[in-house]
């Protein structure tokens, strides 16, 4: 199948042939024709397999043909994503498949100064892709109007649950219109997914091309089982030994990333980190090294595990694995995208092994493991404890392990721990009144000069996803 028995106008065609893309992918072929048809959708599909497209193309398509009103512009497609840097990508993709069409687009989100995002929705704006947080913070104000949004598209749905944004999202749907299209898209497909989609879907189509949490097929999975003292030591070999130049390494923890690094740079391999506690700047300076090739490894709290689109991305690395099992599955899907093979490996320490167990039950497989001659496990060792972790290492509330991080882990400076105040305190938290925000998202600036706090659950969400959404971004506007 091509793209040219979608329906789809010249315009949009072109846009995609000059991406080099000839043919859509199955959750593409399937969702483009029932959005054009202006049904609602739930689409579920793996990360990297095209979800983004497959949505943007036919909501481009939609807003072209349908008659509106001359003069002022108004926004007439919102897309909410969970995190800044998912909002910037999916503008991009916007400007990109809809250069050749007369329509414009804008991307909001916290973090940054407020103004110039008000005087761009002064002028007009026809798709509007925007962080719940930030865009509650603009119906404060009064400087947009959603009263005439036709098309609602959740990208990410399952991380905006995770991130405690459901009553953001329910805020938002009061502004909109009862009458309008909704298309709901995830990585993963949960239970909870399904009872919001009852809520918010008109008779939706159903789209699922592969089962539910599981991992991309063109991804080689793999575990290293190895003593948690020799990690590095395996890692920069394996780096070394196959000549890998382009490889980016999962860790829990903003600490245990640069300690990483540093390690990486004394074995003589070029490291950089990225995480919640660095700069804009510095962020922006790592991620773009990576990408051209001038740093061979990129160190990386789950701040990148959705969102980071990096092509023909050969190698990902799991030197922890996640406490969360669903951030597996997204950690991993950094590679073998669009169609691209790709390698996943995990180092597993004795203390990760009910970690491993939670990933392989969510993902329905065993994963294999090969033990890598020369770093076999100690089999004296025993277990020890990993902050909210459970299993051999004590028990930890359910609560605290979805929603928690260890301490200090890939939090901005100054930030606290957090908690869901409607849920028991995880260990060693505090409650929300004793709570501070960091200075990023307490930063609402309307004259430049005066900050207030913020209110929305961008910045009330767990602390693990906060620094998530300080990755930078370019505000962009065709």
């Amino acid at each position: 199948m091509s793209f040219t028995v979608l329906g789809l106008s010249a315009e949009l065609l072109r846009a995609v042939a000059e991406k080099g893309y000839s043919e859509p992918t199955p959750i593409q072929s399937q969702a483009i024709p029932v959005i054009l048809e202006g049904r609602d959708i739930l689409g579920a599909a793996q990360t990297g397999t095209g979800k983004t497209a497959g949505f943007t193309l036919p909501l481009l398509q939609r807003l072209n043909t349908a008659p509106h009103n001359e003069g002022r512009r108004y926004i007439r497609a919102l897309i909410l994503t969970p995190t800044r840097e998912l909002a910037a990508q999916v503008e991009e993709s916007v400007t990109t498949y809809g250069k050749y069409l007369p329509l414009k687009s804008l991307v909001i989100f916290g973090g940054v100064n407020i103004n110039p995002q008000i005087k761009a929705l002064r002028s007009g704006v026809d798709i509007l892709v925007a962080t719940p947080g930030r865009l509650l913070d603009h119906v404060e104000q009064k400087t947009l109007d959603l009263s005439r949004v036709e098309i609602l598209v959740l990208d990410e749905a399952d991380r905006m649950l995770d991130m405690g944004f459901i009553r953001d999202i329910r805020k938002v749907l009061a502004l909109l219109p009862k009458k309008r299209q909704n298309l709901l898209f995830s990585a993963t497909f949960s239970d909870e997914i399904k009872k919001l989609a009852d809520g918010l879907l008109n008779a939706p189509t159903l789209v699922e091309v592969a089962r539910r949490n599981t991992s991309a097929e063109l991804i080689s999975q793999v575990v290293h089982p190895v003593d948690r003292d020799r990690k590095r030591e395996l890692l920069s070999s394996m780096i070394s030994s196959n000549d890998w130049r382009q490889v980016l390494v999962f860790m829990r923890t903003k600490h245990g990333a640069n300690r990483l690094c540093e390690q990486l740079e004394q074995d003589g391999i070029s490291a950089a980190a990225i995480h919640g506690n660095k700069s804009q700047g510095a962020r922006t300076r790592a991620l773009a090294d990576f990408k051209q090739g001038s740093v061979r490894v990129l160190v990386a709290t789950d701040i990148a595990a959705r969102g980071l689109d990096i092509d023909q991305l050969p190698h990902v690395v799991n030197y922890e694995l996640p406490n969360i099992p669903e951030d597996y599955v997204h950690r991993i899907g950094r590679t073998g995208r669009a169609g691209n093979e790709g390698e996943a490996l995990s180092l597993v320490c004795i203390d990760e092994h009910e970690f491993l167990r939670d990933i392989e039950r969510l993902i329905k497989r065993e994963i294999p493991k090969v033990v890598v001659p020369g770093y076999e496990p100690n089999p004296s060792l025993k277990a020890q404890p990993i902050p909210n972790g459970r299993g051999s290492r004590g028990s930890a509330p359910v609560h605290a392990r979805r929603t928690g991080s260890p301490k200090g882990a890939d939090r901005a400076p100054g930030q606290r721990a957090r908690t869901n105040p409607t849920r028991p305190h995880a260990q060693g938290s505090k409650p929300k009144h004793e709570q501070s925000t960091t200075a990023n998202d307490r930063s609402r600036s309307v004259n430049g000069n005066t900050q207030q706090p913020s209110r929305s659950a961008e910045q009330n969400a767990p602390a693990r996803h906060r620094g998530e959404r300080e990755l930078p971004a370019l505000l962009k506007r065709r």
